[in-house]
């Protein structure tokens, strides 16, 4: 069995919190944010409470965390079925090319298809060329450009 067929991904548990919390930072490092730590408990919390849509798993390596994908689930106007949102993925960068990202792709695509979603879709920065070649070996770029204002 290969090295890359040993990692499971599966969904988050409250004591993952301590493995789960270095992946987040790492990541909003990456897109150069600093959320409060208010955000990261609400966030937290969001993965457990069966009324919010808000959803995590995490790749697993034996018994170290060696990434996560966070996703949601909304409605669309486009759709009668919900749309599924990934919103944040991240993988460990010693782990990067042994599919752990796109193992966490296609356990939220899996969660999609059992909700019936109607979408499947994430973002990512023109800049990030590493993820890019995962996304464009495993989805499609639709053309959509984002645009946002502040609400400040």
């Amino acid at each position: 069995m290969s090295e890359k067929n040993h990692m499971i991904v599966r969904p988050v548990e409250r004591g993952d919190f301590e493995q789960w919390l270095p992946y987040w930072k790492s990541y909003q490092e990456f897109y150069k944010v600093t959320l409060p730590e208010e955000v990261t408990q609400a966030t937290w919390e969001r993965f457990f409470d069966d009324r919010e849509p808000m959803h995590s798993a995490v790749a697993v390596d034996g018994e170290r965390i060696v990434g996560f994908v966070n996703y949601l689930f909304h409605r669309s106007t486009w759709a009668q079925n919900d749309f599924c949102y990934l919103e944040d993925l991240f993988v460990a960068p010693e782990t990067r090319g042994r599919h752990a990202g796109k193992k966490l792709i296609e356990f939220v695509q899996e969660r999609a298809r059992a909700k019936a979603c109607g979408r499947l879709y994430w973002h990512t920065q023109e800049t990030n060329h590493t993820a890019q070649r995962l996304y464009d070996w495993i989805g499609e770029k639709p053309g959509v450009i984002e645009y946002r204002m502040s609400l400040a």
